[in-house]
């Protein structure tokens, strides 16, 4: 299967930064402004509200309204550069309107049910390029998009 590896397998999937993970990044910022912030709980709290409503553009603009320079200022541009580079997998408050999940958990429990216990049932073993193919046809059958794939598959001549 040849796939736009700019896009990836799923290029219509909605991507969401786990909010456990997001909210590690969010203390390790009041963690780095803690010095300078006077009150650093009352601003992480605020924060952390931004966070869970989506608003990361008031989460980068807070974290820059304290005037850093040197390598306190190049850390900041690094942990504000998360919070910019994933705004658009942080609109939690949209997804949960939707009835997604805004954490990993699920997705990771059904990687372990769905894809690992395909992948280590008795005597199997697999190579790379085979694992990767049995996953995206495992995620395609369980998505109900079985259909889509196959006459693509199917047609395929080998060039190896």
């Amino acid at each position: 299967m040849d796939l736009d590896p700019g896009r990836g397998p799923f290029p219509e999937a909605t991507q969401i930064a786990g909010l456990y993970h997001a909210r590690e990044h969010l203390h390790d910022l009041a963690a780095h402004l803690a010095f300078i912030v006077p009150d650093s709980a009352g601003w992480t709290t605020e924060r952390l509200a931004d966070l869970d409503a989506g608003n990361i553009a008031a989460i980068i603009h807070a974290a820059r309204a304290y005037p850093l320079a040197g390598i306190k200022a190049t850390e900041l541009d690094v942990k504000t550069g998360y919070f910019e580079i994933n705004a658009h997998r942080m609109r939690y408050a949209r997804f949960r309107e939707l009835g997604m999940f805004t954490g990993s958990g699920a997705v990771e429990g059904g990687c372990k049910n769905v894809i690992g216990a395909r992948l280590k049932q008795f005597g199997m073993r697999w190579s790379l390029r085979g694992a990767d193919a049995i996953t995206e046809l495992r995620c395609q059958d369980a998505s109900g998009r079985w259909d889509q794939i196959w006459p693509k598959i199917h047609n395929q001549t080998s060039s190896a």
